[in-house]
Order: structure tokens, then sequence, then C-alpha cells
């Protein structure tokens, strides 16, 4: 049987196997971190992040930095229960031995979970077809010192039947303009296709979930920030589509603080 390959397919195939002979291989590394002691993901001059402290660590143990692609951005003082890496190199240490070596070489905040080879083309940030974020809110009168740092502590009751209904506004495609914070890093499209949004109680917890193909700059937080306005009478449950559609920042709740806020899963 012949099989015909598109010129694009053969320069990939070409690709893959050049790096095979030359010894290259493409890494695929799973982390968790929490995000209290750090100023997001990415590298930034007079701070210090968490690609930092990874590629500090992953430097004592092959003496090279290879060229690292993260799954996201994560803002200062956002957590990460699932954090995807792709890196190349010609190492040729294994991924069992080096995930064991990374957790030796980091700080107990950052955890590699699994450590993997994948095919050439793989990208931790474009190979991507959604991400899930969670936000905790502490709902009680009382707060909860176990949780200082890792939920926000509303006092006052949420009604997270009431907020679920609102919450199924943002599900769908949507121009998101009204819920990103604009800056250099958002240009261009600002529609994203948010496949679902929950409020859930767990006792005196209420976790909002979102999974969506992509965020924009403090999507997020600002999507929950409305829900809280929602909530204190300020916003009506069903003006969430007229905030959309204004696409107009000014009209969407505020954006709620960061350390609620966790990447929980990335799908590929």
């Amino acid at each position: 049987m012949q099989h015909i390959f598109s010129d694009s397919c053969m320069n990939r195939i070409s690709s893959i196997s050049r790096e095979k002979n030359s010894g290259i291989k493409n890494l695929l590394l799973t982390i968790s971190y929490d995000g209290s002691c750090f100023h997001g993901w990415q590298i930034q001059q007079n701070a210090v992040t968490v690609q930092q402290i990874f590629q500090e660590a992953l430097y004592k143990i092959i003496s090279q930095i290879p060229d690292i692609k993260g799954c996201s951005r994560t803002d200062s003082g956002v957590h990460a229960n699932m954090y995807c890496i792709s890196m190349k190199t010609d190492h040729p240490i294994s991924s069992v031995r080096l995930k064991a070596a990374l957790n030796r070489y980091l700080p107990k905040s950052i955890a590699v979970l699994d450590c993997k080879e994948v095919s050439a083309d793989f990208h931790a940030r474009y190979s991507c077809k959604s991400k899930e974020y969670i936000y905790k809110i502490w709902n009680d009168e009382v707060r909860n010192p176990f949780l200082d740092g890792y939920a926000l502590h509303y006092r006052y009751y949420l009604d997270e039947k009431m907020l679920n209904k609102a919450s199924q506004a943002y599900v769908g495609k949507h121009d998101f303009t009204s819920f990103c914070t604009k800056d250099k890093r958002e240009k261009g499209d600002f529609t994203r296709n948010v496949k679902m949004f929950s409020v859930e109680r767990n006792d005196k917890v209420i976790t909002m979930k979102v999974e969506a193909d992509g965020f924009l700059y403090n999507m997020v937080r600002i999507m929950v920030g409305t829900l809280l306005r929602v909530q204190q009478g300020k916003i009506k449950w069903n003006e969430i589509p007229e905030i959309i559609e204004r696409k107009n920042r000014k009209y969407a709740g505020p954006t709620a603080p960061a350390h609620g806020l966790y990447l929980n899963k990335v799908n590929y």
C-alpha cells in the first residue's frame, strides 16, 4: 500500500529523525508549587520566580540550561497543582534520575511530579488543548490560619447555588475584554472558549472551577471578583452576559486576590 505524506508531515518526520540521531530528547516535566514566595513562573529582573529556581536546580544536575517552555504565565502569589514544562536536551540522564535529582535540589515549595520523553514537536504551551483553574474561598466569619495565603477569606455567607447559576453566562465562546487587565502581554484577539464553570461548597470551603482553551491576563480573578459582586447585590446575577457584551473592564467586578488561585490541570 502506498502512503502519501504532505511536505509538512515529511519535514516533521525528518526533524524528529534528526533529533533522535543527534541524541536530543524532548522532555515533559510536570511540577507543582506553592506560589506564596514567588513572583510567578517567568523569569524577571530583581524578583524570585519559579522558573529561576527550577533552572538553578537543573544546572546543578546537567550543567546546562536548555530552552525551557512553560505551559502558562502564572502571576505573583498564584499556586499550581499541575504545571507543565517542556525542554530539549542532549544530556544522557534518564527521566527517572532527573526527576529524583530535581526533587533533591529544589526547595520544598516546588515538587517534580513526573518527567518523561515526548515527541520532538511537543510544546508545553502550544500543544495545550485546555487549562483548568480553581479558586478557593474560606467562607466563614472567623479566618482559618491554616489557609492563610492559600484561600481568600470571605466572612459573609456565599450562596453557591445562585453563584453557580450566574457563572454559566461565562460558558461558551466570548470576547472577554471586560474580564481582562490589559497590558503589553495582551494583544489581538480577546476571544476565549470557556468549556465549563462551576461553584461548589464543601462545608466552609467554596471552590470555583473553570476550564477554557486559554485565559487572558487576570481573567479568572476578575470572573471571581464579579461573582462576589453578584453576591453583594452590586451586580445582578443575570447581568453578566451584558457585561461580556460591553467589552469594557470597568463594568466587571474587582480582581480577586492572587492567593486563592491555582492552576489545577493542563490538558494535552
